[in-house]
């Protein structure tokens, strides 16, 4: 092969490999278009009002006017299913943690406006917890379950027989997956309210299933077993 034909050959392939690249930048460009105005279409403008988190919100806290603030968000680096700020929210279960000044979207929202019965005598407190310290994400409303707390010096039994009110776990997608556990509500006697929230601060909260799981299955427990009962270190 000449020199010549090499060269016409190198000169082609240069063509070809740039033709390409166009090709693929436009390709690129128009897929980013097209979101855009999407984008554009939803919202209307190029920024718009949503709702945005006045302070950390962790998973289990229900939403009132003072958790959210509005502010004005370039479209393009909005989060997929922000809520604007016509939308009213009060009462929505933050399903997982949302910092401070981002955006609220329905993916960081548990089930809104579930109705909650607590038992006579008790009170309904949310805490986090994930699939691990539960059982692997079997617990379920209605469930009864013992919990404990390890704050690092030891683990400690801080009730036994309570209730669970509501969770956000279980649920099956539409791609037959199940949502993740990453909060749940307990039944709790009133004075143990504040031992309860202080573990949850200071250190992970773990449910077990008792051996009770049935029809005849006790009671929800009256009482919450102190930190010191059931110490394992």
């Amino acid at each position: 092969m000449t020199a010549r034909k090499r060269l016409i050959i190198s000169i082609a392939c240069a063509v070809l490999a740039a033709l390409a690249m166009l090709a693929y930048a436009s390709s690129v460009r128009a897929s980013e278009k097209a979101a855009r105005d999407d984008a554009l279409a939803r919202y209307g403008g190029e920024q718009v009002e949503v709702y945005v988190a006045a302070h950390d919100l962790a998973a289990g806290e229900t939403i009132d006017a003072s958790d959210v603030k509005r502010m004005p968000w370039l479209v393009d680096l909005l989060p997929a299913d922000c809520i604007p700020s016509n939308e009213d929210i009060a009462g929505s279960v933050v399903g997982s943690t949302i910092l401070a000044n981002e955006p609220v979207s329905r993916q960081r929202l548990g089930s809104a406006g579930t109705d909650v019965s607590v038992p006579p005598g008790l009170c309904a407190v949310s805490v986090p917890m994930q699939d691990v310290q539960a059982v692997g994400g079997a617990v379920r409303s209605g469930s009864l379950v013992n919990l404990y707390a390890d704050t690092g010096s030891g683990v400690g039994l801080l009730g036994e027989n309570l209730l669970v009110l509501a969770t956000n776990g279980g649920a099956m997608g539409a791609s037959g997956s199940r949502s993740a556990l990453s909060w749940v509500t307990l039944a709790v006697t009133p004075d143990s309210v504040q031992e309860l929230l202080a573990a949850s601060q200071s250190g992970t909260l773990f449910l077990t299933l008792p051996d009770n799981q049935s029809p005849n299955a006790p009671q929800p427990s009256q009482g919450a077993a102190s930190t010191g009962e059931g110490s394992a270190g």
